[in-house]
Order: C-alpha cells, then structure tokens, then sequence
C-alpha cells in the first residue's frame, strides 16, 4: 500500500540520499532487523534455560534487548521510515470472526466443561 493512502501511519519521512551506500535509514533497518533476530533468539532460551542464574542472565540481557527494539522502532517511526496499517472496523472484525473460527474447530478443550 502506499505512504500516503488514508490507512497509512506515518510521519513525514526523513530524507536519506539515494545512493548505492547505506544511509541512516539503512542502518538503523539493519540494527532492527538484527534486533528482532535476537529478541526471538532470547525468547527461545528463555523458555529453554536449563539454570536459573543462566535463566535470570537471559532474562535481563532480553530485556535490555527489548528495550533497544523498542527505541530503534520509535527513531525509525518518528523519522518516518516505518509506518504502520491503521485497521478498519471490517478489518479488525474479519480478524476476530477468523480467530473465533479457528477456536471452535481447533480447540482441544471444546467441550470439556469445566463444573
């Protein structure tokens, strides 16, 4: 979709040159994309930490992970290099009818009642 369409979230977009070198936009992609590689890394030692010191280790090293994500999407967000879909209320209710559909065919728990 566009920049520029009425669904679209966006601030007016920072000017990078348009060469074959990396500008700041550039960067800063590459640093969260990196960013969201090890978040989801972290993630999965998290849940596999066979050690609580080595648990905590992560945890904390995770967070400052996700702090950095977190400030690395907000630069490149207020410069207008990422944007985002402003969602429809079609849009969001074709989610949760898609959702309330995948729930009733595939939960294990579906009519097992709790009394």
């Amino acid at each position: 979709m566009e920049n520029n369409t009425p669904n679209r979230i966006k601030n007016p977009e920072t000017p990078v040159p348009k060469t074959p070198q990396m500008n700041d936009r550039d960067f800063l992609n590459d640093a969260l994309t990196t960013e969201k590689y090890i978040s989801s890394s972290y993630s999965t030692a998290l849940k596999e930490a066979s050690h609580e010191s080595l648990y905590r280790t992560i945890a904390s090293v995770s967070r400052e992970t996700d702090d950095c994500h977190r400030n690395l999407y907000n630069l490149m967000f207020k410069n207008g290099w990422y944007g985002l879909e402003k969602e429809t209320p079609q849009t969001i209710q074709q989610s949760v009818q898609q959702f309330s559909n995948y729930m009733q065919s595939q939960d294990p728990y579906r009519g097992n009642v709790i009394q």
